[in-house]
């Protein structure tokens, strides 16, 4: 596959999950909203994105900031948690705009396809089977997995030099989409080309220098396919 901007012919396709391909992250963020509320917390709504592609330090400390005790921190990861269960079993899970029509163009290319994603095993097959997304892939990594073969997580490199060395492509003939800052910097690190689609949160200087293209949606990526 030709794509303007991109010198090298793309081979295969690496894809984060949460925010990228389904609306997860929005879905995370009104629960968070509404949990908050719940629990008379008084946070600001916009608190919660810092919690968008965060890293597992990062999370960490905004709970520890936000939260008083490990009870109230529990309560609250567990309720919305809850809510977004609720949500995906009501049918709110979406694939975001363009995706399919991208997935389809990929697949009648022939291009192997895999997902890297910071999730863990159970939420990627459960959004996976919800949006009906599952067989376009030949194999999805996670959060369990950096666990269990003892990986740094994004934004180090190690998950998607992983995958690289797992989908058999030369690492300058694959392309990585993500739409967090975490994410471009992990496919930048590992010396990866990277189109950016940020969903809840605009692109920052960084995430400039990071990405190979930033699109708005998979529609206009699509436009760039020669």
């Amino acid at each position: 596959m030709q794509v303007q901007g991109i010198n090298e012919e793309i081979k295969g396709i690496l894809f984060d999950m949460d925010g990228l391909l389904v609306n997860s992250e929005d879905l995370y963020w009104q629960a968070n909203i509404q949990a908050s509320k719940e629990a008379h917390l008084g946070t600001p709504d916009d608190t919660y994105l810092k919690l968008v592609g965060s890293t597992t330090k990062e999370m960490r400390s905004f709970y520890e900031r936000y939260f008083k005790t490990e009870e109230e921190r529990v309560r609250f990861i567990e309720r919305t948690n809850e809510l977004v269960e609720q949500w995906i079993a009501a049918g709110k899970l979406e694939l975001r705009p363009g995706v399919q029509q991208a997935l389809d163009k990929f697949y009648n290319l022939d291009l192997p396809l895999a997902i890297v994603s910071s999730n863990y095993e159970k939420g990627i097959e459960q959004e996976m089977w919800a949006t009906g997304i599952r067989n376009y892939f030949q194999f999805h990594l996670n959060y369990d997995d950096v666990k269990e073969h003892h990986l740094k997580a994004k934004p180090a490199p190690d998950i998607y030099l992983w995958a690289a060395q797992k989908i058999n492509i030369p690492k300058q003939n694959l392309l990585v989409f993500e739409d967090s800052s975490t994410g471009v910097a992990a496919a930048a690190n590992a010396g990866l080309k990277c189109v950016m689609i940020p969903d809840l949160l605009p692109p920052t200087d960084q995430d400039q220098e990071n990405a190979t293209l930033i699109c708005r949606d998979f529609n206009e990526f699509l436009k760039r396919i020669k």
